[in-house]
C-alpha cells in the first residue's frame, strides 16, 4: 500500500479559529499606543504573514510607526485573548484523530503562539514536535521557505506534500514549493472573495469545512 503524503497545516485560521481574535489584540495594542483605526480590515490584509511583517504593512496602510520596543505587547495581548476565548477549528480534532501519516504545523506565527493555541484547543498531542515557525527561516510566506523546511525535517519529498492554507499568501508559498495547495475557508475570518482569492493565488482546491477536505484527501489517495 502507498505511504500517505504528508500534510503540512497553517496554524491560525485554520486549525485554531484565531484571525477574529490576532485583529482584536492588533487594534487594542494600537489604540493603546495612540494609534487609532487598525480595525479589521486592515488586519485582514496581512493574514498569514509574520508579526514583523504585519508591522510593516499596518505601517503602510496607515503611516502608523509601532515602536519596536513595544513589540511584545502585541504577543502579551492576543495570548489573554486566546487563553480566555481560542477555539479550534470546528470539526478539526475529528479530522485529525483518523489521519494517517505524517503531518506537522508550518505558521507565520512564533513558536511560543503556535504551542499556546495549540495547548489552549486541545491539539498539541496531534503533532508533537512537528512545529515549524517562519522565525527559523529566512523568509517569511509568501515565499517557501518555511514550507519546504517542513517538509526537509519531514524527510519528505516537496511534490509530495500536501498543504492546507486560508491565506493567499500561505497558497502563494505552498505552489512556490512545489506542493499541493487546499485552501482552507472555514475559518471565523472568511469573506466574501474568500474562495476565489485562494483560487486566483494557485490553490488546487478550495473548501469550507473538514468533511469537504477529507473527501478531497481520498482523492489524493490520503486516508482522512
Amino acid at each position: 500500500m502507498a505511504r500517505p503524503r504528508p500534510i503540512i497545516f497553517d496554524c491560525d485560521g485554520v486549525l485554531v479559529d484565531s484571525e477574529p481574535l490576532a485583529a482584536r489584540a492588533y487594534e487594542r495594542v494600537y489604540e493603546k499606543h495612540g494609534m487609532p483605526g487598525v480595525h479589521g480590515g486592515i488586519i485582514a490584509q496581512c493574514v498569514g504573514m509574520k508579526q514583523s511583517d504585519i508591522i510593516v504593512r499596518i505601517r503602510e496602510l496607515t503611516g502608523h510607526q509601532f515602536p519596536a520596543s513595544a513589540d511584545g505587547d502585541i504577543w502579551a495581548e492576543t495570548k489573554v485573548l486566546f487563553t480566555e476565548e481560542l477555539k479550534p477549528t470546528p470539526g478539526i480534532a475529528a479530522f485529525l484523530e483518523t489521519l494517517e501519516g505524517d503531518r506537522c504545523v508550518a505558521s507565520s506565527s512564533s513558536v511560543e503562539r503556535i504551542n499556546h493555541s495549540l495547548a489552549v484547543t486541545g491539539l498539541a498531542h496531534f503533532f508533537g514536535d512537528e512545529i515549524y515557525s517562519s522565525s527559523m527561516v529566512k523568509n517569511g510566506k509568501p515565499a517557501p521557505d518555511i514550507f519546504l523546511f517542513a517538509a526537509a525535517r519531514l524527510g519528505a519529498n516537496p511534490a509530495d506534500c500536501i498543504v492546507v492554507e486560508d491565506s493567499p499568501f500561505g497558497i502563494q508559498g505552498a505552489v512556490a514549493a512545489g506542493m499541493t495547495a487546499i485552501g482552507y475557508t472555514g475559518g471565523g475570518h472568511t469573506y466574501a472573495e474568500h474562495a476565489a482569492r485562494l483560487t486566483a493565488a494557485g490553490a488546487d482546491f478550495v473548501c469550507a469545512d473538514w468533511h469537504e477536505i477529507s473527501r478531497q484527501l481520498a482523492g489524493l489517495r490520503v486516508p482522512a
